[in-house]
């Protein structure tokens, strides 16, 4: 989400109709990626593990897309996230995410 990308269809419409709130997200958006102690791109794999671990299918597929585009994040370092995903958050969301990073990256 940095550098005022959102992947929500919705805010379009926000920038467009409610400039305050969108000024608002993004406020939030240059807090949290701040880079204060860990750089833009360890917090872009965490954001993916969050991601696969709320079983998002949509925002899922945007994180590791985005991180391997913007990073040239691998599949094995994908993978290496997601094994953490196994062991905190169980079978079902890692398969899922499974699925999706081969459904990207074959």
């Amino acid at each position: 989400m940095k550098e005022d990308v959102f992947y929500g269809k919705g805010m379009a419409y926000v920038k467009k109709d409610y400039p305050d709130i969108f000024k608002a997200v993004v406020g939030l958006n240059e807090a949290a990626y701040s880079g204060k102690v860990l750089d833009y791109r360890t917090q872009k794999l965490i954001a993916l593990g969050i991601t696969a671990a709320a079983s998002d299918d949509r925002a899922m597929k945007k994180q590791m897309m985005s991180a391997m585009k913007e990073f040239n994040i691998t599949r094995d370092e994908i993978v290496d996230v997601l094994r953490v995903v196994l062991l905190t958050s169980g079978n079902p969301p890692f398969t899922k995410a499974m699925k999706i990073l081969y459904d990207i990256t074959e």
